[in-house]
C-alpha cells in the first residue's frame, strides 16, 4: 500500500480505512467532526472560570474578532490589487486575444479564450462582461459567446487556488485547502466536458434562453449595484484605478469587421490600462489622484509592483486570518461550530442541507458580487478544518450561481439593438450552472466524482507541494496556450486533441476496471507497473525539483500513519 502511495491519490484514504479495519486510532484526513482534539486546548469549562478570567476571556475573543474582521478586509483588498496587476500586465492582450474573431468560431478555442483572459484579469466578472459588451456591439454572435462565458468559468477559480498556496506550509491544512480549492475546478471542468459538446450539436442552451428572453425589448436600462465596492473602493482608488474600457475598446475596434476602426485600434492600444485624468481633452474632470498615476510608471513596471505588493498583503493577511482563526476556534468551540457546520439538518430534512448551502454560497456571492472573493475567503476555512470539503462543494456551486448576477446586471444595462442577445448570453451563463448542479449534485455517487477527484488532487499536493504550482501553470496557462497556438493548424489541432481525449479515457476505464474486476484483467494490466516510472510516478520528478531546493522532498513513510498487525489463526483443513 505504501507503494502504491507514490501514486498520491488514494495514500491517504487507503490507509485511514486500513487502520479503522485493523483497529488503529488513525483518523480520516477529511473527517473534520471526528477529530481528536488536544486536550491542552480544550480549555477551562466557563462554569469553572472566575469573574475576572472571564472578563479577559470575553477582551480576548472581542480583539481577536477585530484582528480576524481587519485582516478579511484587506485580504479582499489584496484579491482587488492582485486583479489590477494582472489587468496591468495583461489587459492589453487579454483585448488582443478577443479580437481573434476568426478563433472564436471554434468553440474549443473560444472556451480556452475564456479560461486564458479570465486569468489575465483575475475575475469572471470582468471577462463575462467584456464578453456581453462585444455581444451588443455586434461583434461576437451567441455560440462562441456562449463557449467563452464556460471558459470563464473554470478561469474565475484561479483566485481561491492560489489563495490555498498560503497554507502550503502545513501539510494537513494544504492537503484540505487544496481540494477545497480544486472542487470548484473539477466541477467546473466536468460540467465542460458535458455541456459543450452537447452546445456544439444540439444548442439547447442557446435555444433554452432564446425561449425565456423572448419578448424583451431593446431598450431600457438597469443601473448596476455593487455592495462589496462600497467597502473596499474608498481604500483602492487612491492606490490605483484601472480603464477597463481599454480592454473593449481594443476589443471591438481591432477585430476585423464592420466594428474595424484602425485609429481608434490604434489608440487603444498605446493608451494606457490605468486611468488618465490630466489629458488636455479632460480638463473638466479632477486629476487623477491615485498613488501609481503620482509615481509615473509604466503599466507593466506598475503590473509588477502592484504584483508582488498585493501578494505579500495577501499572505500577510492569510496568515494573520489563519493563525487568529485558530487561537480562536479551538476547543469546545472549534468541535460545536464544526459539528453545526458539517452536520446535516434534523429527519426529515436532511437531504435538503446540501441545498440550503448552495442558497447560503449564492447569496453571499450576489452580496459580494465576486465568486473568486467568496471561495477564497472560505477557502483557509477549509484548510483549517472549520468547514468540510463535502460543505465546500455546495456552498462553490452557489456561488457558480452568484456569480451569474454580475453578467445579468451588465447584460440588463446594455443598450442598442443587440440588448436582447446580450441578457440571451447571461441567462446561457445561469442555466450552464444550473444544468451542471442538476446533473452532479443530487445523485449522492454523482457528486462523489468532482469531491473524488479533488480528494485525488489534494493528497497528491500534501505528498508533492510543487505539484500545486504545477497544476496552477499547466491548467490555466500552458493549456489554453498550446490549445490556441495549435488552433492555426485545423488537422494538427484536432489529432492532438484526440490524442488527450483518448488517453485521459483510457487511463479512467482502465483504472476503474483495475479496482474492481482485476481478476478479469491481463496479469500485466492489473497495474501500472508495466509503464516506465517517469509515466506512473511523480518520484523521478520529486527528485530533480526537490535536488535544487525550491520544494521541500515528498512526506516520508514513517509521516503516515502506521498499520497495527495482529496474528491471525487459521485453522488447517
Amino acid at each position: 500500500h505504501f507503494r502504491m502511495a507514490e501514486l498520491g491519490c488514494f495514500a491517504s484514504t487507503r490507509s485511514s480505512g486500513i487502520n479503522a479495519e485493523y483497529g488503529g486510532g488513525a483518523v480520516d484526513e477529511w473527517d473534520v467532526v471526528g477529530e481528536i482534539l488536544d486536550e491542552e486546548f480544550v480549555g477551562k469549562p466557563w462554569s469553572e472560570m472566575s469573574t475576572a478570567e472571564r472578563v479577559k476571556k470575553i477582551l480576548w475573543i472581542i480583539l481577536r474578532l477585530i484582528i480576524i474582521v481587519t485582516s478579511l478586509y484587506f485580504f479582499i483588498v489584496s484579491l482587488s490589487f492582485l486583479s489590477s496587476a494582472f489587468q496591468l500586465l495583461g489587459g492589453k492582450s487579454a483585448g488582443e486575444i478577443f479580437a481573434k474573431g476568426s478563433l472564436l468560431n471554434n468553440p474549443i478555442i473560444g472556451l480556452m479564450i475564456g479560461v486564458l483572459v479570465t486569468v489575465l484579469v483575475q475575475s469572471s466578472s470582468t471577462s463575462t462582461s467584456i464578453i456581453v459588451a462585444m455581444v451588443s456591439a455586434g461583434i461576437v454572435t451567441l455560440k462562441p459567446a456562449i463557449c467563452m462565458i464556460m471558459g470563464a468559468n473554470i478561469g474565475t477559480t484561479v483566485t481561491n487556488t492560489i489563495v490555498s498556496l498560503g497554507q502550503s506550509m502545513d501539510r494537513k491544512m494544504f492537503r484540505r485547502a487544496f481540494a477545497g480549492a480544486t472542487v470548484h475546478d473539477c466541477f467546473n471542468w466536468l460540467c465542460v466536458c458535458i455541456f459543450l459538446p452537447l452546445e456544439v450539436i444540439f444548442h439547447p442552451l442557446g435555444k433554452l434562453s432564446s425561449l425565456i428572453t423572448s419578448g424583451i425589448p431593446d431598450d431600457g436600462e438597469v443601473s448596476k449595484v455593487d455592495f462589496l465596492k462600497v467597502l473596499t473602493k474608498p481604500l483602492t482608488k487612491k492606490i490605483i484605478v484601472i480603464e477597463k474600457a481599454t480592454i473593449k475598446e481594443i476589443a471591438k475596434y481591432c477585430t476585423e469587421g464592420p466594428t474595424y476602426d484602425k485609429l481608434h485600434c490604434s489608440e487603444a492600444r498605446n493608451a494606457s490600462m490605468m486611468e488618465v485624468c490630466d489629458d488636455a481633452d479632460t480638463l473638466a474632470y479632477e486629476p487623477c489622484s491615485f498613488l501609481f498615476s503620482k509615481l509615473g510608471l509604466s503599466d507593466p513596471a506598475a503590473g509588477v509592483i502592484l504584483l508582488f505588493a498585493s501578494l505579500f498583503v495577501l499572505c500577510a493577511c492569510l496568515t494573520i486570518l489563519v493563525k487568529t482563526l485558530q487561537s480562536l476556534l479551538m476547543g469546545r468551540m472549534a468541535q460545536t461550530l464544526k459539528r453545526h457546520i458539517n452536520t446535516d439538518l434534523p429527519r426529515p430534512f436532511g437531504w435538503f442541507t446540501g441545498y440550503l448551502f448552495i442558497i447560503v454560497g449564492m447569496g453571499m456571492t450576489i452580496l459580494v458580487q465576486s465568486s473568486s472573493v467568496f471561495t477564497s475567503t472560505i477557502t483557509p476555512l477549509v484548510g483549517m478544518g472549520v468547514i468540510s470539503i463535502d460543505r465546500m462543494f455546495p456552498l462553490t456551486l452557489g456561488s457558480n450561481i452568484g456569480t451569474t448576477a454580475t453578467a445579468i446586471l451588465a447584460a440588463l444595462a446594455a443598450t442598442g439593438d443587440h440588448r436582447s442577445l446580450t441578457i440571451q448570453v447571461a441567462v446561457s451563463h445561469l442555466m450552464f450552472n444550473i444544468f451542471g448542479i442538476i446533473v452532479f449534485y443530487p445523485i449522492p455517487w454523482m457528486r462523489q466524482i468532482p469531491l473524488s477527484m479533488a480528494k485525488c488532487l489534494g493528497n497528491t499536493t500534501a505528498n508533492y507541494r510543487w505539484f500545486a504550482v504545477v497544476y496552477l501553470l499547466l491548467m490555466f496557462l500552458v493549456l489554453p496556450l498550446t490549445l490556441i497556438a495549435l488552433s492555426f493548424n485545423v488537422y494538427l489541432f484536432y489529432v492532438v486533441l484526440s490524442l488527450i481525449i483518448l488517453v485521459i479515457l483510457t487511463v479512467v476505464i482502465v483504472t476503474t476496471l483495475q479496482r474492481h474486476i482485476p481478476h478479469r484483467l491481463p496479469a500485466w494490466l492489473r497495474t501500472w507497473k508495466f509503464l516506465p516510472r517517469p509515466l506512473r510516478s511523480l518520484d523521478p520528478y520529486d527528485r530533480i525539483i526537490t535536488g535544487c531546493g525550491c520544494f521541500e522532498k515528498k512526506a516520508a513513510p514513517e509521516e503516515l500513519p502506521a498499520i497495527p498487525l495482529r496474528t491471525v489463526t487459521v485453522a488447517p483443513k
